[in-house]
């Protein structure tokens, strides 16, 4: 089945047909030199020397398999949120007390929640992803794309009281905190030639979750309210963004080792978040049922676009192209083919240590990509 029956202009900006979250395994090699820079064997400059040689073999696969952009792989990063908020001052998210996971023997089940700790006032002094972006345009001619956490991360994983435990007193202050941030981060990516960013938020599709509902409310939030306050501030980002950037929003439901954190349709979140939140494109994780229909895409206006994620990062099993253009079919009853693209749901490494498949079924599912994108659009 081909779901394309009428020529489809071909993309030469953000979102491209073929897309993929960002973060790639890591090299056995790498985590290698890594665990040796830990216990002193090699310094920083070596560690870096192997970081950029991997980095490279990295953009070089994207390149052979036919994406019109790189990332590096968060290759770099321990996780894509510490990297960046750890640059913001004494801010990290993580999971408390060795906290094991849901379904940690080996079932993908649901993952233990991470905890936001905020030690310090939220500060942008430098930065943060401008090397990494400068790298990529060193080494390809295709558009660097740098992620970045949302800007209510630390917010939902913590809460009023995680803001004003010992580093605030105002929580407006905070919210102006984050945003000048963000706006300080996004202009110095644009000054280097960066014009690709994709935020990736941890809370919008996770209020669907009846658990994670009733996590929130039993921390004194409504999850409804927090929608709207996350917009608005999702928004003032947008708004003092670089003119010509193109930004992109990955909802997250939690990628852990293959665990994830939330489930539930998008219906509930779907009218304010694809009508209020003033982002032009969306990547929905759509790999399993747990997601629900695509009944909610009929709230996303004309000029906006969807990439549904609907290749696993989760599991090695290699995805039957048939069925996905058979899921990407029944989505064209909401949104049009013109304004759809796929990918994996998720990155294949949130998380240094990965997700439990190799290197060559990443690779399978990357091709898997383009060779659909190519298939249905003729084009990646």
């Amino acid at each position: 089945m081909n779901v394309r029956t009428t020529p489809i202009a071909v993309t030469a900006k953000p979102p491209f047909r073929a897309e993929h979250i960002g973060s790639l395994l890591r090299p056995s090699d790498l985590l290698r030199q890594r665990a040796r820079f830990a216990i002193g064997e090699i310094n920083a400059a070596e560690l870096a020397a192997a970081e950029d040689e991997v980095i490279v073999g990295a953009i070089r696969m994207q390149e052979q398999i036919g994406f019109k952009f790189v990332t590096d792989g968060e290759f770099r990063r321990r996780s894509y949120h510490s990297y960046f908020y750890g640059a913001l001052g004494q801010l990290r998210i993580d999971t408390i007390g060795g906290a094991e996971a849901v379904g940690a023997d080996g079932d993908g089940g649901r993952g233990a929640q991470p905890v936001a700790i905020i030690g310090s006032r939220v500060q942008w002094t430098h930065p943060i992803n401008v090397t990494d972006a400068s790298f990529l345009t060193k080494h390809s001619q295709l558009w660097p794309k740098i992620t970045i956490p949302g800007p209510c991360a630390l917010h939902f994983r913590g809460s009023d009281a995680a803001v004003t435990a010992s580093a605030y007193q105002d929580v407006d202050q905070f919210w102006s905190d984050i945003v000048a941030a963000f706006t300080r981060e996004l202009h110095a990516l644009a000054a280097a030639g960066c014009r690709y960013v994709q935020i990736d938020e941890t809370a919008f599709a996770k209020f669907g979750d009846p658990q994670v509902q009733a996590a929130l409310a039993a921390r004194g939030d409504d999850w409804s309210a927090l929608i709207d306050k996350y917009i608005a501030v999702t928004n003032r980002v947008l708004a003092a963004a670089p003119e010509g950037m193109h930004i992109g929003m990955h909802l997250c439901r939690g990628n852990r080792g293959g665990h994830w954190h939330a489930e539930g349709s998008y219906e509930e979140v779907a009218e304010r978040l694809f009508n209020t939140l003033a982002v032009n494109f969306y990547f929905l994780e759509y790999d399993t049922p747990r997601a629900g229909s695509f009944t909610p895409l009929r709230f996303v206006p004309k000029h906006k676009s969807v990439v549904l994620g609907l290749v696993s990062t989760k599991v090695p099993e290699l995805e039957d192209a048939a069925v996905l253009e058979r899921r990407l079919d029944e989505a064209t009853k909401f949104v049009a083919l013109d304004r759809l693209a796929v990918s994996p749901q998720c990155g294949f490494a949130s998380l240094d240590t990965g997700n439990p498949l190799t290197v060559e079924a990443q690779r399978r599912k990357l091709e898997l990509v383009c060779g659909l994108a190519r298939d249905i659009w003729g084009d990646t």
